[in-house]
């Protein structure tokens, strides 16, 4: 994905070169951009269906494991929410995209057919698809989400029953995934088109709002992380920020070079069991928020979605804002660290709700890699805090080996990722293989019950 990474940040150079260059040339580019993100519509539906199916199986299995699990579900829930909050506050207040106006002929257009007068009883009953496939086929991503709550309650239902039915829904979730990690190849290709086309037609108004919703998201990140995360931290176990991610910092530099928090999944599993939460907790609580503490995600989506609203000269009010925002978190759990998946939440979040305003996400497109950074570290960093706050409020966590890990005299063994001072029964588990209470589809661990 490094080549990829980089033949991005080219497309995006040469885009901008050609927009300002030959910007009637650059117009007609716009297809480039419009292609790829019909391609992301496309996997929108099925992405939907399996993350939602296998995503409410995971939650219903983490809550049965007890204390921990209500706990784990109830603190991402309330963060998630409070990540989206914040982003709204920013976005709002920065107004992203606010000036550029791009094709508001056709904006405007869209929005005068997406009236119609239809009623509420019209719109429930558009919900309600002709047949369980067709919600699959149409593109109508509301039919999608009823179809995938009614599936995944009704595997809840089927109990010990429905696990071949879950494991097949986890194979093709593996397929869908590998499906839009080739189409991503195409990145590159839609976002040399979609910045060229933006360039050519609004100049420096393009680069400036770009700017200002990558700096915009930078800040959002980093005060959710030492202002919120620092502050729940403090409060709930003493323990500074600084010092937890200076613990962290190889891992946070092997984010930074993936672009994924996956990649530091089991070393995170490992470097909290030395630090002295108790194995049961970082087995519930780490895989669980890998798929539904998305702190990061849920500020990439608020901002991206209000930054096309302006960009398009149709801003959202606040009544359009948070139904929106709701069901692409939703939407979103269970899709963590795939290469795409952002931005088909972020298209299906705008299908289903504003159809008018999908073709903006050609404009995202070029500066989302620069973004997912961010992205990721505040994920993992979320996951990390909740891993010390669930294990201190269900008192599965030893400060006293803590204070001594994170002032260096207790050091992490780099070599083995095992600690080899620590009792038998709570050094971590052999990390060539997951961790007994997950599965893994491939991209993501999901949380499973024990046997």
């Amino acid at each position: 994905m490094h080549y990829l990474y980089i033949s991005v940040i080219v497309a995006v150079v040469l885009g901008v070169i050609v927009g300002f260059v030959a910007p009637d040339v650059a117009k007609e580019l716009k297809p480039l951009g419009t292609g790829f993100v019909n391609l992301i519509k496309m996997m929108i539906s099925p992405i939907i269906f399996c993350t939602i199916v296998l995503g409410i199986g995971s939650v219903a299995k983490a809550a049965k494991v007890g204390k921990v699990g209500v706990i784990a579900l109830t603190y991402f829930t309330a963060m998630s929410t409070f990540a989206l909050l914040i982003g709204l506050v920013v976005g709002n207040l920065l107004h992203p995209g606010a000036g550029m106006h791009l094709d508001p002929a056709s904006a405007a257009k869209a929005q005068e057919q997406a009236k119609g007068g239809e009623s509420l009883a019209d719109f429930v009953l558009g919900i309600i698809p002709t047949s369980m496939l067709s919600s699959l086929t149409e593109g109508e991503v509301l039919q999608t989400l009823l179809v995938a709550l009614l599936a995944g309650f009704a595997l809840q239902k089927l109990g010990p029953a429905g696990e071949p039915i879950l494991r097949g829904v986890e194979m093709i979730q593996r397929w869908v995934f590998r499906i839009l990690a080739m189409i991503m190849w195409a990145a590159p290709v839609g976002a040399f088109g979609a910045i060229a086309a933006v360039v050519g037609e609004t100049g420096w108004d393009a680069l400036r709002s770009l700017a200002v919703i990558m700096l915009g998201f930078y800040v959002t990140c980093v005060v959710f992380v030492f202002g919120v995360l620092g502050t729940v931290l403090w409060l709930g176990a003493r323990i500074n920020i600084l010092t937890l991610l200076r613990y962290l910092a190889r891992e946070f530099l092997l984010i930074l070079s993936t672009s994924s928090s996956e990649t530091a999944l089991p070393r995170l599993i490992a470097k909290m069991e030395h630090l002295g939460v108790s194995r049961p907790v970082v087995g519930i609580t780490v895989p669980t928020g890998y798929s539904f503490n998305l702190d990061g995600t849920a500020i990439y989506l608020t901002m991206a979605t209000l930054f096309i609203a302006s960009a398009q000269g149709s801003p959202l009010s606040i009544g359009a804002q948070i139904p929106l925002l709701l069901f692409m978190i939703i939407a979103s759990k269970g899709a963590a660290g795939v290469s795409g998946a952002g931005l088909a939440t972020l298209a299906g979040g705008l299908q289903s709700h504003k159809p008018e305003l999908v073709d903006g996400v050609g404009f995202i497109v070029g500066i989302d890699r620069f973004m997912s950074e961010a992205r990721a570290l505040t994920n993992f960093a979320g996951n990390a805090v909740a891993t010390v706050l669930i294990g201190t409020w269900t008192k599965e966590f030893d400060a006293q080996r803590a204070r001594a890990v994170l002032a260096g005299e207790d050091p992490f063994n780099e070599a083995t990722l095992v600690d080899e001072t620590a009792p038998a029964d709570t050094r971590p588990p052999d990390l060539t293989k997951p961790p007994a209470d997950t599965i893994t589809d491939g991209q993501n661990p999901l949380t499973t019950a024990r046997s």
